[in-house]
């Protein structure tokens, strides 16, 4: 008995599209980090990129349970002296990129290699209901 290995001109990607209104930061970000690395495929092979593409709509309509919008911290460094900067899930949602919150979740959930950073960019992420992909033909994604 051998193991399948998949190759990649076998591989079939599928563009897919998620609304992300009304939905929990935390289900969304599962679903989509195992859609992008293709683990829901049969032809899943560990260090090959077997995933689909992922598109996400209205991502400032997403919701975090709890009281996480003021309690979550998003934590970075400037990389200067005394540069620790700290911000709310709720200061980013009402910001100029509420894009990122969902941008962030998901990236934590991918491999931290070369292949985690290309299957990154197999996400779309747009705040409103409009996105430039309708050539790709992508078909809608349930949390289901």
């Amino acid at each position: 008995m051998k193991s399948y290995v998949a190759k990649p001109q076998e591989i079939q990607r599928r563009w897919l599209v998620l609304d992300a209104a009304d939905q929990i930061l935390g289900r969304i970000a599962t679903t989509v980090a195992m859609r992008l690395r293709g683990k829901h495929k049969p032809i899943y092979t560990p260090f090959i990129d077997t995933g689909d593409f992922v598109i996400i709509i209205n991502a400032e309509k997403v919701r975090l349970t709890g009281r996480k919008l003021d309690d979550k911290l998003y934590i970075h460094h400037t990389g200067f002296p005394g540069g620790l900067r700290t911000t709310t899930a709720r200061n980013i949602l009402e910001g100029k990129f509420p894009e990122r919150v969902l941008e962030n979740a998901i990236r934590g959930m991918l491999p931290k290699n070369v292949m985690g950073r290309q299957m990154y960019r197999k996400l779309k992420v747009y705040r409103g209901g409009e996105h430039p992909h309708e050539a790709q033909k992508p078909e809608p994604l349930s949390l289901d």
